[in-house]
């Protein structure tokens, strides 16, 4: 296709470019592809033209091709194709074809191993999707990058593309997901992504000898958020920043904690097709239908006295991030408390080895699933009573919400957005939510475990925790609000 001829930069309407490295419905590994696919559409409700760049992974189908040339980054060179598919509400994801970098059998890693080539696939897609954009004719009124996979778009904007015809003096923000994983490669990349020595520095691109691309987005871009108001403060300490701590508070001005929202039409209990019966706050009965099928599908009893005892759940990645180390070393007390328990996920073979002995030596109250199904996944929401996630951090979290909308009471950890989103349970305060410990301990996870259970059965108290949940909005709306807020910042800083 002919190279159409650049006209004046012009951002006559609000638009916004996204890029990230996964989203829902077309990839997933984690809370990232959630957010990317709400977050577009939600601001084309709000009257924003919203993009969201994406590479073209294996198995992805959909789209018609609107577009295809030559790409380099470094001295790689190759044909890309971009095709455009249509989100709901008036957004659009743009899917980036490139089957060298991007047909392979994980997004990231084979057998847990990092892709040795990431430098480049994750470099190739920000070009690709600079380049599309400057071949419009139209500036975004802000391009939002996402996490390390997308920290050299604020960075190539201000260098590469710093005078560009129609990109030149576009704003740019980053959005951390989860600081703990920060794109490091080795120095010499950085011709091989078309980068100067000039931004191997600690103002730049340079962590340990190493670079970062997420440091790169960091210093670049000109406003920062992550995705709760808890975890913004967090990640400018020690304990959680991961070595950035000193790079986030020397950009504290312009860091902001925006909470991630949920897809509310997904996600409804009246209306959500994989639960046995609808229900409400109003009408909390078709809870029990799908407490009985949680039963049934994990192989427990289903008498009148499991269903009366309470039901604990956990849906995560079974890791020592997700408090999995707490709930091993409070294993041998979980049989002897008056409850049931269900595990879906996957993670470390410790922790599945742990969860399938308990599973086989307490068949009548402990059940454990390994791998994901959303399905079995929106009943256990629906028909827990009670949802677990003592995290040792997290950043937003997503299932506290879902637990919340789905009148199961949360017992998390105050960290992240679990703080910013679950309110401890007191007898006068009629706000609360849930259950909330502060220490990284099994004790204080016992303790408010148990604070739980014994609230359960003073069921007009139980009741009205249920109601206070349901009610919060966490809804995608409120946070597509906040991020208007920001990139209307951005563009005013940039003039």
């Amino acid at each position: 296709m002919a190279t159409p001829t650049p006209a004046p930069r012009s951002r006559s309407h609000r638009s916004v470019l996204i890029i990230g490295s996964e989203a829902l419905p077309f990839a997933k590994t984690g809370g990232l592809a959630d957010v990317l696919g709400a977050l577009p559409p939600a601001l084309a409700r709000l009257g924003w033209d919203a993009t969201l760049a994406l590479p073209r992974y294996r198995g992805t189908t959909a789209g018609a091709l609107v577009d295809r040339f030559p790409v380099t980054s470094g001295g790689y060179r190759r044909n890309v194709g971009f095709h455009e598919v249509p989100l709901v509400d008036g957004a659009r994801a743009l899917l980036i074809d490139c089957p060298e970098l991007y047909d392979r059998e994980g997004l990231y890693t084979i057998d847990n191993v990092d892709y040795p080539d990431n430098a480049r696939r994750f470099a190739m897609l920000v070009r690709a999707a600079l380049e599309f954009a400057g071949r419009r004719g139209e500036a975004p009124s802000v391009v939002h990058a996402h996490d390390w996979q997308a920290g050299l778009a604020p960075v190539y904007l201000k260098t590469l593309y710093a005078s560009h015809p129609i990109l030149g003096g576009t704003p740019s923000v980053l959005t951390i997901h989860n600081l703990a994983y920060q794109g490091l490669f080795e120095a010499d990349w950085l011709p091989r992504v078309d980068l100067s020595r000039d931004v191997f520095s600690m103002e730049g691109l340079e962590f340990w000898g190493r670079i970062s691309f997420l440091k790169g987005g960091i210093n670049y871009a000109d406003l920062i958020t992550t995705v709760s108001q808890q975890y913004a403060k967090e990640i400018q300490t020690p304990e959680f920043g991961f070595g950035f701590d000193g790079i986030l508070r020397r950009r504290a001005a312009d860091l902001v904690g925006i909470l991630n929202g949920i897809d509310t039409s997904q996600w409804d209990p009246a209306r959500d097709p994989f639960l046995p019966a609808p229900y409400s706050a109003d009408d909390l009965s078709g809870k029990r239908a799908a407490k009985a099928e949680v039963l049934s599908r994990y192989g427990l009893p289903g008498d009148d006295g499991a269903m009366k005892r309470p039901l604990v759940a956990m849906i995560s990645r079974m890791v020592d991030q997700k408090g999995f180390d707490l709930v091993a070393a409070i294993a041998d007390e979980l049989p002897r408390l008056e409850a049931t328990f269900v595990v879906l996920g996957t993670g470390d073979a410790r922790h599945q080895d742990l969860w399938r002995d308990l599973a086989a030596r307490h068949p009548e109250q402990i059940a454990a699933q390994m791998g994901f199904d959303e399905g079995l996944a929106h009943v256990i929401e629906a028909g827990a009573d009670i949802f677990l996630m003592p995290s040792r951090f997290e950043p937003c979290g997503l299932n506290q919400m879902y637990s919340l909308r789905y009148g199961t009471v949360p017992v998390v950890r105050a960290v992240g957005g679990l703080a910013d989103t679950v309110r401890d349970y007191a007898a006068h305060r009629a706000a609360s939510t849930g259950f909330v410990f502060h220490d990284y301990t099994p004790g204080a996870l016992l303790e408010a475990l148990r604070r739980a259970l014994a609230l359960f059965w003073d069921k007009r108290r139980w009741r009205a925790l249920q109601v206070a949940g349901m009610k919060q909005d966490h809804s995608w709306d409120r946070s597509a609000r906040e991020y208007v807020r920001i990139y209307e910042r951005a563009t005013r800083a940039r003039g």
